[in-house]
């Protein structure tokens, strides 16, 4: 098995393949536990569900259990919580419970900020960089492998891949269309609604629209969305879970941010785009390989060129 390691800017794409030491097996350690149980609950013995109701009410407390505390409050004997914690993917409790301690641990470090008038330059610093790390890290817990795998699958089989999105959202489209086109991606990126629905009525079906929206409900853009699915393009949906473009959609990637919109653009949740197009990115980085190795490597060799300025 081989995973992508990047070399240089990401801009570039330019990769090696290295030796995965996960052997393409999920890594538990980088997924949020209290996911994982509602995940997974509906699959789980009754008695064991049990102990994952009592473990979502008091997550907390849980660190500082022993088995038998957890097992007489759910009411269940101490072999059904190990049971539990195995149908999770975890070798036993105290692996469940140093996830648990690290997932808590980390989660109490970063928030959501408010800034206050006498903050300072480095206040301001560490509430920007501690709050967008902890929404970043709560996207990428929750983001699905298996959507991810069917919308680089649709990347990959597209005649034409085309990016919406308006304000802050255009921007993403803007850098989305950048790194798809060194990929020998057919490309564009529109941000005005008049275009949008003109481009929308000319797709076909093996064409792929990425729709990126923060609100998950602008009225232009899920006009757009209409056009293209009535078209029988490929909608691909960068939006929180539950609004109606999620709902419109042919592959919802859900990107759930919450934000303060009234004092600030949107910051956390143009990053979490940004880095959700670059997983698109590699994934058809990966899969196109051995067409691009030669033809990445030229095009850096050739921007180089660009950056050889020496003052006179």
């Amino acid at each position: 098995m081989v995973h992508l390691a990047v070399v240089g800017s990401l801009d570039y794409l330019l990769y090696s393949v290295v030796p995965n030491r996960h052997h393409g097996m999920p890594c538990l350690e980088l997924q949020n536990p209290i996911n994982r149980i509602k995940d997974n609950r509906d699959t789980l013995r009754k008695s064991e569900r049990r102990v994952a109701d009592f473990i979502l009410d008091n997550p907390t407390a849980i660190i500082n259990m022993r088995i038998v505390d957890v097992a007489s409050n759910a009411e269940v004997s101490e072999p059904t919580v190990i049971r539990f914690c195995r149908a999770l993917g975890y070798d036993g409790f105290q692996s469940f419970k140093l996830q648990m301690a690290q997932h808590l641990g980390a989660g109490s470090s970063y928030s959501q900020f408010s800034v206050d008038d006498n903050d300072t330059a480095s206040d301001l610093r560490n509430k920007v960089f501690e709050s967008t790390i902890g929404s970043l890290l709560t996207v990428r817990d929750e983001l699905d492998p298996a959507v991810l795998d069917r919308a680089i699958d649709a990347l990959c089989d597209a005649n034409r891949v085309e990016f919406y999105g308006f304000g802050a959202s255009g921007s993403v489209a803007a850098d989305a269309q950048h790194k798809f086109f060194r990929l020998q991606v057919t490309s564009a990126a529109y941000t005005d609604p008049h275009i949008q629905l003109m481009s929308a009525i000319s797709l076909g079906p093996k064409d792929v629209v990425v729709a990126i929206s923060q609100s998950g409900r602008t009225r232009g853009l899920m006009q757009s969305v209409g056009l293209a699915l009535e078209a029988g393009a490929t909608v691909i949906a960068l939006t929180p879970q539950g609004t109606p473009l999620s709902e419109l959609c042919t592959i919802p990637i859900h990107i759930n941010v919450e934000e303060d919109q009234h004092d600030f653009a949107p910051v956390s949740s143009r990053i979490a785009h940004l880095l959700v197009i670059d997983v698109l990115a590699m994934g058809v980085a990966r899969h196109r390989k051995p067409q691009l190795k030669d033809h990445l490597r030229r095009m850096n060799r050739t921007l180089r060129t660009l950056r050889n300025y020496k003052a006179s």
